[in-house]
Order: structure tokens, then C-alpha cells, then sequence
């Protein structure tokens, strides 16, 4: 078994960041880490307890660079969208500030995403056409473990951004991975150790502006 740090729940949960920058484009990541992680993502919840999840790894440079092609046309049409983070000023000196830093660490992921190591596809066995009502039931089956191995990953020094840019590209890049047209893309997460231990709790807005009880 991998080395495992020494976080509490609270700090795991709090702590577990958005990696893009600070991902370690140079040190490779072993297999057998890789399968710790989704163990734990397997323990995950899912509905009726199908388990019908499944993951795609890929570790091939010449996929990685293909989805990172598609990935990255995905980001520059996102870029130019009225709602893209960086075309929208919040009048908040501060806040304005944390979108720049996002914004710019995107732009960094977009640009290296065939560098990182590891890709890692979450998908479900659904249907060739998803239903046009409320996904909320199909997507919590994958969710919630999806959620899970990044916690598994952070807890053993690798990091990961949930990502979901590439779908708009989903048939391409199923066409590539050879993935049956009833399973479907949920999440790309990007995974490779990452540098520095400074990971802490970001600022979030006062839980009482979101918090209702007994009614709106």
C-alpha cells in the first residue's frame, strides 16, 4: 500500500483543491497508486447500488495529445463566451482577482493537459441519447466516486480538476477510446503528483446566504 498523509476528514475535505498549475508534468505516476485510489472510488454510493460506472484510464502520450487537442478547441470557444469567467467583471476588486488567478491557471491547463501523465475518464452504461428531463438521478451514480478518488488522490500527494470541457467533443474522443455508444463521459480528470504543501480551505461565501431552513 502507498504512503497515505496524515489528514483528518475535515482537512482532506477542505483541502482538496482544483490542481492545474502545480501539477508535476515531469514525475511519473504508478500504476499501482492509480488503483489504490479508484478502490476507494468504488466504495462510493450509486443508485440502486448498480455500480455501473466505468473509468478510463490513459496513459498512451499519442491519446492524451488527442484529447488534449479536443480539450483545448473546447476552451478557446469557452473563452470567447459572454460567460466565460475572465469576460465578466464583478465590479469586486477581490474577487475580480481570484477570477483572474483561475482564469489564468485554466488557460495553463488547457495548454499542458497532453503533459500531464494521467487522464482519467469517469462514465456510466446510460443510453446512446440521455434523457431531456432531470440527469440529476443518472449523474449521482458517478458523482459521488468521482469525487471520492480525488480525495483518494490528494490523500496520497497527487492532484486533480474536475474538468468537463471535453465533452463537448464526447463522440470524437469515444470514437478514439474505442467506448460503446451507451456509456457515457461524465468528468476528465487530469491527475499527476502535485508540488508544495500549502493546500488550504479557499473563501467562500457566508454560509447563511445559502443556507435555507424549512422553506426558501
Amino acid at each position: 500500500m502507498s504512503d497515505v498523509l496524515p489528514l483528518g476528514p475535515d482537512e482532506l475535505l477542505t483541502t482538496t483543491r482544483s490542481v492545474r498549475k502545480r501539477l508535476d508534468l515531469t514525475r511519473e505516476v504508478p500504476d499501482a497508486v492509480l488503483r489504490e485510489a479508484l478502490e476507494v472510488a468504488l466504495q462510493a454510493p450509486s443508485g440502486s447500488n448498480r455500480q455501473h460506472w466505468h473509468w478510463l484510464v490513459i496513459t498512451d502520450p499519442e491519446q492524451r495529445a488527442a484529447i488534449a487537442g479536443y480539450y483545448r478547441r473546447s476552451y478557446e470557444a469557452y473563452r470567447s463566451s459572454p460567460t466565460y469567467p475572465g469576460n465578466i467583471g464583478t465590479g469586486d476588486a477581490a474577487r475580480d482577482a481570484t477570477r483572474a488567478r483561475v482564469t489564468d491557471s485554466s488557460q495553463y491547463l488547457a495548454d499542458h493537459m497532453a503533459d500531464v501523465p494521467v487522464l482519467v475518464i469517469g462514465a456510466l452504461t446510460a443510453s446512446a441519447e440521455l434523457p431531456a428531463s432531470n440527469q440529476a438521478g443518472l449523474w449521482g451514480s458517478l458523482l459521488p466516486a468521482a469525487w471520492s478518488l480525488q480525495l483518494a488522490l490528494r490523500a496520497r500527494g497527487l492532484g486533480s480538476a474536475w474538468t468537463t470541457l471535453h465533452l463537448r467533443y464526447e463522440k470524437e474522443i469515444a470514437e478514439l477510446l474505442g467506448v460503446p455508444d451507451d456509456v457515457r463521459q461524465g468528468v476528465l480528470l487530469p491527475v499527476a503528483y502535485y508540488t508544495g504543501e500549502t493546500f488550504r480551505p479557499a473563501k467562500r461565501e457566508p454560509l447563511d446566504d445559502v443556507l435555507h431552513v424549512n422553506g426558501w
